[in-house]
Parts: structure tokens; C-alpha cells; sequence
């Protein structure tokens, strides 16, 4: 009997021994949940600002680029402050010595060679057409987009584009004059092609500038077959 009372206590105290490390075990089990779920936190904060400084990086980047094309704007702006500023001083010469009265036409289209679109862009960004066919009197440089008047008189000027059709870019451009949007043309349609064109007739003063601007987010398309093109003459002296 003492000896069966005397197992049964040590059966006993054996049971809670191994109650006592199921505990333990269960505790530990408890506390390596509880790291793994602040592991798991941590990683979630961190990817979180990872993709923070991610969105950041992106804002950064569309600043930039927003930046960087009105600075071409602004820089564009100034050439044409310039070009009127230090306007064709043999042409103003020319004009005192004999009075002559210009014979002034121009006549290009967008693309020297090859094709596709330009654009779009976050703002007006200035064209540049560097087919030359017709330049008489030379008042339309291919290497700016400008024609400075060279007389005072009556100037008549015309464009057109063209463009692919697209769900978000419509197809446009403006005549400037002197910084100025005098008009415009632009027509957007999600497929096909888009044919937008527009004219004008100026009273120019000697040094006043002409050029074209693509109109903020648009695209443009011009090839060997020279879709989009601009020109301008002379109607008459003033």
C-alpha cells in the first residue's frame, strides 16, 4: 500500500512536471506568435514606406518632367523675345537704303525625314517645321519654327495637322504671335484619323514673330507624305 501511495505521488508529481512544461511550451509558442506577428507589422511598415518614397519618387519624377518642358517653353519665349529683339539688322538696312518692297512666302511641313507621332506633352511646346519646300525672302527659319516679318504689311498664314485617333490625346496646335495664341485647331476622336486646320490673316510690324506651339497634352503625326504643314506670305505692305 505505502509503496503503490508512494507511485501514485510520483505519477502525480510526473503529470504536473509535464503540465508544467506543456505550459511552458504553450508560452513559448505564445511569445514566438507574438514576434512573428511584430515581424510581420514591421515588414508591412516598412513596405509601406517603401511604397511611400516610391510614390514620392514618381511625384518627383513628373515634376521634373513638367519642370524640365516649361523650362523648353520658357527658353522658346525668349528666343522669340530675342529674334525680335535683334531682328535681320540686313534686312532693316535694306529697307532704309532702297525701300524695297519683299516678295515673302514660306511653306513646310513638320518632318525632315521618317514618321510618327510627337507628343503628348504637360504644356505648349513649340513645333518645329523642318521641311522647307518654298522660303522665299527667307523670313522662316527651319532651325526655330520662326518667321520674323521683314516688312510691315498684311501676312496670311495656314496649318494643318494630322493624327491618330485616341481614347485621351486629342490633336492640336496654336499660331503665336509675339507670345501671343492668336488661333487655334484641335480635334480628338477615340479611332480613326483627325484632320484639324486652321488661318489667319496678321497686320505684322518689321521683327514681329510668328511660330506654332502644340497644344498642351496632344499628339501630332506627320511622315514622308508631309500631313501636317505650315506656311505663309506676304498679302501686301503697309
Amino acid at each position: 500500500m505505502v509503496k503503490q501511495k508512494t507511485e501514485l505521488e510520483l505519477q502525480k508529481t510526473e503529470m504536473v512536471k509535464q503540465k508544467t512544461e506543456l505550459e511552458l511550451q504553450k508560452t513559448e509558442l505564445e511569445l514566438q506568435k507574438t514576434e512573428l506577428e511584430l515581424q510581420k507589422t514591421e515588414m508591412e511598415k516598412q513596405k509601406t514606406e517603401v511604397e511611400k518614397q516610391k510614390t514620392e519618387l514618381e511625384k518627383q519624377k513628373t515634376e521634373v518632367d513638367k519642370l524640365k518642358q516649361e523650362l523648353q517653353a520658357q527658353t522658346a519665349e525668349l528666343i522669340s523675345i530675342k529674334a525680335r529683339t535683334n531682328v535681320t539688322e540686313n534686312q532693316v538696312e535694306v529697307l532704309k537704303r532702297d525701300g524695297e518692297v519683299k516678295q515673302v512666302a514660306f511653306s513646310a511641313s513638320l518632318f525632315a525625314s521618317g514618321h510618327g507621332h510627337i507628343g503628348p506633352f504637360n504644356t505648349q511646346t513649340p513645333l518645329v517645321y523642318r521641311h522647307v519646300v518654298t522660303n522665299i525672302g527667307n523670313a522662316y527659319n527651319p532651325n526655330t519654327g520662326f518667321f520674323i516679318a521683314p516688312v510691315r504689311g498684311a501676312y496670311h498664314f495656314e496649318f494643318h495637322l494630322h493624327g491618330g485617333g485616341h481614347a485621351s490625346h486629342a490633336s492640336g496646335a496654336v499660331l503665336v504671335k509675339n507670345g501671343e495664341n492668336i488661333f487655334i485647331a484641335i480635334e480628338h476622336q477615340p479611332s480613326y484619323s483627325v484632320n484639324p486646320s486652321n488661318g489667319v490673316t496678321l497686320l505684322l510690324e518689321v521683327g514681329d514673330v510668328v511660330f506654332m506651339h502644340q497644344w498642351a497634352n496632344t499628339r501630332i503625326y506627320d511622315s514622308q507624305n508631309h500631313h501636317t504643314t505650315f506656311s505663309g506670305h506676304l498679302l501686301f505692305t503697309m
